[in-house]
């Protein structure tokens, strides 16, 4: 099993209802999230090797291309009939003369990390690539050295001397706890630690020592506080695992400081940055530069669409307005909720590519760019940011679960996650419940797993061709793929406007529209399992594969 995991971004970004103190603009990208745990979840592996006939596919692929078509028209006319409404001013604004249409910029990181900030970022990711890149050329054993001087003074600069001073006091502290050698001694300094960065009076407190005020004050403050509490502890348990490689201070600083991963992450665990950014002379694969230029190349070519695509759907501004929302035809309607999670998405992998694409011009191999949510539909393998995934399986989700066969050891161990991905994203009402739900999810897919394996569902699966098992299971994992787009809706907008798409799909909308929308799905998940089972295949060829009927 696998767990849900966060990452940021907005909490409610969308919402009207503030997310507690210090979170309203740090909060939970965590949709159902980030994994937690490695290999393959269950459900998904089963029967998948089992192909179906291509006319049945090619059915499937016209009905959701028909389906998304269809939403998307309502979505499109939706935006235009709105773009004048008083309501969509603040959030509705003039965008590119020559497209002639306004422009949706209800998410105001995303605005301010492509135009506002734009520049101040490439310069200074440009300015870490040349140095690093230069010290590469002369002194490769010196790259680890440079890469943290850079970014301490990037840090310093941007945020202030008094700042980088109160991050130099939380790493040196617990350095000093790593010494005695005690694991739960150095978890519980760095949830301490991490506490006082999500909850008053401290949060208020460090607040107050970052130097002068801009946009993305709070965002930079509550990023790089974060990430550097989650780097210590990774340093500070990797100390007590290892005690005989002895690390320093120094390498924790080299570690915390890799400016690329300060702010916004992904977050690598201790032994694999130090085990990458120790090597004397780092060596290429194959091929390895083109695909850094390629994924930049896409990154770029992702943004410029976005903000197209943002110019006709006012996917972040319409779910503010419930009345409007409310007139919205059903298919739209849900096209509008499923939307909402794939921008998400589409945000991190943006964020997560750019970043990881220095990582990898610094000969690291950072966690891979997030998984589509439209190939989510189980909640064990819903996942957006891996590094931070990585974390919490390391150092709490696989230590307390074992090997998540078992009911009660899996419940304490996502229990306890869950509890430390609440205090990660800032304890508040609406992260509450977005932890209840997840963490009920994850728990229920090993209950019906666990439930799946004794007579009678035993029996009757077993009578079922491997054709009708995989196709049940994607009527399974339709309804599940709703229960994962309903429980992130929570996060990512508002409980109103969850309870508004709730209502009209599953109340107002039964039965002709909750079944279409699922039939829609049922195709996705089909069309999703059947590209598994081809990776399957080519990653085993020896796997036999599964005739169709």
């Amino acid at each position: 099993m696998r767990l849900p995991v966060l990452t940021w971004a907005d909490c409610g970004q969308n919402s009207a209802e503030p997310c507690g103190a210090g979170a309203q603009r740090y909060a939970l990208r965590l949709g159902p999230h980030e994994l937690i745990a490695a290999g393959t979840h269950p459900i998904q592996t089963m029967g998948i090797k089992t192909a179906l006939p291509a006319a049945e596919l090619g059915i499937y692929s016209l009905v959701l291309s028909g389906g998304l078509a269809f939403a998307a028209r309502g979505l499109l006319e939706a935006s235009q009939d709105g773009a004048h409404r008083k309501a969509f001013q603040e959030s509705v604004r003039p965008g590119w003369e020559y497209i002639g249409r306004k422009m949706d910029v209800a998410d105001f990181e995303w605005v301010m990390w492509f135009t506002s900030f734009r520049n101040v970022i490439l310069f200074a990711l440009c300015g870490h690539v040349l140095f690093a890149k230069l010290c590469t050329m002369v002194a490769p054993q010196l790259r680890s050295w440079v890469y943290a001087v850079y970014g301490i003074l990037a840090v310093g600069a941007t945020m202030g001397p008094w700042y980088l001073l109160l991050l130099l006091g939380h790493c040196v502290g617990l350095y000093v706890v790593s010494l005695l050698g005690q694991p739960w001694l150095c978890l519980g300094l760095g949830l301490a630690s991490l506490a006082s960065f999500k909850m008053d009076p401290l949060i208020s407190w460090q607040s107050g020592f970052v130097t002068g005020t801009f946009d993305l004050q709070e965002v930079l403050f509550q990023g790089g506080s974060g990430f550097t509490v989650l780097r210590c502890t990774s340093f500070a348990l990797e100390s007590c695992a290892h005690p005989g490689r002895r690390y320093s201070l120094a390498d924790l600083l080299r570690y915390n400081f890799y400016l690329p991963f300060f702010f916004f992450g992904p977050i690598m665990t201790f032994d694999c940055f130090h085990e990458q950014v120790s090597q004397a002379e780092p060596v290429r694969p194959e091929g390895e530069l083109w695909r850094i230029r390629a994924q930049a190349g896409l990154s770029v070519v992702t943004i410029v669409a976005m903000d197209i695509f943002f110019h006709f759907f006012y996917i972040l501004t319409i779910p503010s307005d419930l009345k409007f929302a409310n007139r919205l035809p059903d298919s739209a309607l849900a096209g509008l909720a499923y939307a909402n999670l794939v921008y998400d998405w589409v945000k991190a992998a943006v964020l997560f590519g750019v970043v990881n694409t220095v990582a990898r011009l610094d000969h690291l191999d950072p966690p891979r760019a997030p998984k589509c949510i439209t190939a989510l539909y189980v909640f064990g393998e819903t996942h957006f940011d891996r590094g931070i995934n990585d974390w919490l399986c390391k150092y709490v989700y696989d230590h307390i679960g074992g090997a998540h066969s078992a009911v009660i050891p899996e419940l304490v161990a996502s229990v306890a996650t869950f509890a430390v991905t609440t205090l990660w994203l800032g304890p508040c009402d609406i992260v509450y419940l977005w932890s209840v739900l997840n963490c009920f999810g994850l728990n229920f897919e090993l209950w019906v797993q666990k439930l799946a394996e004794h007579k009678p569902l035993a029996q009757i699966e077993a009578s079922l061709s491997e054709q009708m098992s995989r196709r049940a299971r994607a009527a399974f994992g339709a309804v599940n793929f709703w229960a994962i787009i309903m429980y992130n809706l929570v996060s990512l907008n508002s409980l109103e406007f969850t309870e508004l798409v709730a209502r009209r799909l599953l109340l107002t909308g039964f039965p002709w529209t909750t079944l279409a929308v699922l039939f829609v799905t049922y195709c996705g998940v089909q069309l999703v399992k059947e590209r598994e089972r081809v990776l399957a295949l080519e990653e085993e060829p020896g796997l036999d594969k599964e005739k169709p009927e």
